[in-house]
C-alpha cells in the first residue's frame, strides 16, 4: 500500500492599510501553530482528503496598518523552521490573504512564499488560496503552481475557496496534472465597497467564473479587485488563471480581463452615501428601523483604525435618541470603566487614542451601563450611555459584525433607532437587519475617496487615478509554466 502524501500547511494572513500610523505587532495576531492548526475549524476541510496534513504555523490578524518587521521576521523564521522539521513533504498548501504590506519591504506574500519556494526546492507543488482583495506580483506567481481566490465579497466563499486550492493540490498530486498557471494584471484599483459582488457589475462578472472553470485545460479562474489601501506597486486588480491547456487559458484570461476593464467605470456603492453629516441626517429622520450607518473610513475589517469619534461628535450635535455605536476602540477609555464599575458615573475622552493625530476625541460625561465578563484584557468591552446613545468601548481594535458581538453584550442590533457600525458593505448576518442600510464616506485611514489619496508608489496609468489612457490584456506565465512549456 503507498504511503499516504504528506502536505505541509500553513500561512499569514492580514490586510495592512499604508496609510496607517498603527503597526500590527505579535499581540494583534491570532496564531495557531501545529496540531492547533489542523484542530481549528477553519481547516476543518482537510480532514476530507485521503492526505496527510502536515502543520506548520498560521497566523492571522484583523486588517490593519503594517506589519512590523521584527513581528514578521519571526512568523517567517518560525514558518521556515517548522516546514524544514517536516522533512520530505510531496506538496504545499498555503493560506494567505495578500494585501499585507510590512515595514520596509515590498510584497511580502512575495518574500514568504518565495522563501517556502527554495526551501520545498523546484519540484514540490504549491497551492494557495486568496483573499479576492489581496495584491499579486510576478514574483508570487513565479512561485506558484496553483491559485484560487474568494468570489464573494462579503466573504462566503472562504471554505469553498480553499477546497478548490487543495483539490488542485491533490489532482497534481494523484492523477498526474501538471497545472500552468498565468496572470493578467488589470490596471483598476477600486475599493471592496464599489466592488462587492452582491451589486452590478462585480455580480455579474464574478457570476462567470464557474463556467470559465468548466472550460476543459482550465481548472480555476480567480478575479482579484486587489487592495486600494495599499500604495504599492503591485497594487492592481487581476485576473489568474490555473490550467492545462495554454490556448484556453490565454483566452479566457483576455476575456475575463477585457470584461473587468470594461466595466471599470460601472462600480458604484451597493448602499445610500453621503458626508457624515448628511447620513446623520437621514438616519434621525427615517420612519423605519434599524437605521444600520456605516463608519467606512474607520472600518477596523478594511484596515482602519477604529477609534474615531467622528459620527459619535455628529449625533451628539443632533441629540439623537435610540442610538448604538458599536464600537470605538479606546483602551484607556474601557479600563476606566473597569475601574469605576457598572452604574458609575465618569467623564471621558472618547477616541483618537491610538492615531493621535488623525482624529480628536469627545469628551463627555458618561454613564457605564455593562462591563464584558472576561479574563482576557484585551477582550475587555464596556458599555456606556451619553444621553440617548450608548457607546460600545473596546480594549483592543474589533469588528462588530455578527449577532452574537451585540448578545455577548446583552444587546442586539435590531433594538435600536440607529446602529452605527465601523464597517463598509455590512456582514451577511447586519444586512438583513438594515432598514434602511446608509453608508458614510467618512475619513479615516480606509476612506473612500480613494481617487484624493496620495498615490506615490502605485504604477501609472491605474484607474481612477488615472483616466483616459487605452489598453488591452497581456497575459503574463509563471516562470515555472513558461519551463514546462519550453518557451
Amino acid at each position: 500500500m503507498a504511503s499516504p502524501l504528506r502536505i505541509a500547511v500553513g500561512g499569514i494572513h492580514t490586510e495592512c492599510s499604508t496609510y496607517s500610523p498603527v503597526l500590527a505587532t505579535t499581540a494583534d495576531f491570532r496564531v495557531l501553530r501545529g496540531d492547533a492548526l489542523t484542530a481549528d475549524p477553519s481547516f476543518a476541510l482537510l480532514r476530507d482528503y485521503d492526505a496527510t496534513f502536515l502543520p506548520t504555523l498560521h497566523a492571522r490578524a484583523i486588517p490593519g496598518g503594517p506589519v512590523a518587521r521584527a513581528t514578521y521576521d519571526a512568523f517567517k523564521a518560525e514558518f521556515l523552521d517548522r516546514l524544514t522539521a517536516l522533512g520530505p513533504i510531496d506538496g504545499l498548501y498555503l493560506a494567505m490573504h495578500g494585501a499585507m504590506n510590512v515595514e520596509g519591504m515590498d510584497d511580502a506574500e512575495g518574500d514568504w512564499i518565495t522563501a517556502a519556494r527554495a526551501l520545498v526546492g523546484p519540484d514540490c507543488p504549491i497551492s494557495a488560496s486568496y483573499d479576492l482583495h489581496g495584491n499579486v506580483s510576478q514574483r508570487i506567481i513565479d512561485a506558484l503552481d496553483m491559485f484560487s481566490t474568494y468570489r464573494t465579497a462579503p466573504h462566503i466563499d472562504v471554505e469553498e475557496t480553499k477546497r478548490r486550492a487543495c483539490t488542485m493540490l491533490l489532482q497534481r498530486l494523484t492523477d498526474g496534472v501538471k497545472p500552468l498557471l498565468l496572470w493578467v494584471p488589470v490596471p483598476v484599483l477600486w475599493p471592496g465597497e464599489r466592488t462587492s459582488t452582491v451589486d452590478e457589475p462585480a455580480k455579474s462578472l464574478y457570476a462567470h467564473l464557474p463556467a470559465v472553470d468548466a472550460v476543459d485545460g482550465i481548472l480555476d479562474a480567480s478575479m482579484m479587485v486587489g487592495y486600494v489601501w495599499a500604495d504599492e506597486p503591485r497594487s492592481t486588480a487581476a485576473i489568474i488563471l490555473t490550467g492545462t491547456d495554454p490556448a484556453a487559458m490565454e483566452r479566457e484570461a483576455v476575456r475575463l480581463a477585457q470584461a473587468y476593464w470594461d466595466a471599470r467605470d460601472d462600480f458604484v456603492f451597493g448602499s445610500r452615501t453621503g458626508t457624515v453629516d448628511e447620513c446623520v441626517g437621514w438616519a434621525v429622520a427615517s420612519g423605519t428601523h434599524p437605521v444600520i450607518l456605516a463608519d467606512s473610513g474607520d472600518n477596523p475589517t478594511g484596515g482602519g483604525v477604529g477609534d474615531r469619534a467622528d459620527l459619535l461628535r455628529a449625533l451628539l450635535a443632533r441629540d439623537a435618541p435610540d442610538v448604538l455605536i458599536a464600537g470605538i476602540a479606546d483602551a484607556p477609555g474601557t479600563e476606566a470603566c473597569y475601574r469605576a464599575g457598572i452604574g458609575a458615573r465618569l467623564r471621558l475622552s472618547i477616541g483618537a487614542t491610538l492615531d493621535t493625530k488623525g482624529s480628536a476625541p469627545v469628551e463627555a460625561e458618561v454613564e457605564v451601563l455593562h462591563l464584558h465578563a472576561t479574563g482576557d484584557a484585551t477582550d475587555r468591552q464596556a458599555v456606556i450611555r451619553i444621553g440617548g446613545i450608548r457607546v460600545v468601548l473596546t480594549a483592543r481594535r474589533r469588528p462588530f459584525h455578527t449577532i452574537a458581538d451585540f448578545t455577548s453584550l446583552g444587546l442586539h442590533p435590531a433594538d435600536v433607532a440607529i446602529l452605527v457600525v465601523k464597517s463598509g458593505y455590512l456582514s451577511p448576518e447586519l444586512a438583513p437587519l438594515a432598514a434602511p442600510n446608509l453608508m458614510a464616506l467618512s475619513s479615516g485611514v480606509v476612506d473612500q475617496d480613494v481617487e484624493h489619496l496620495a498615490r506615490h508608489r502605485t504604477r501609472r496609468p491605474t484607474f481612477p487615478f488615472d483616466r483616459g489612457f487605452d489598453w488591452r490584456p497581456q497575459p503574463v506565465w509563471s516562470a515555472r509554466s513558461l519551463k514546462a512549456l519550453g518557451r
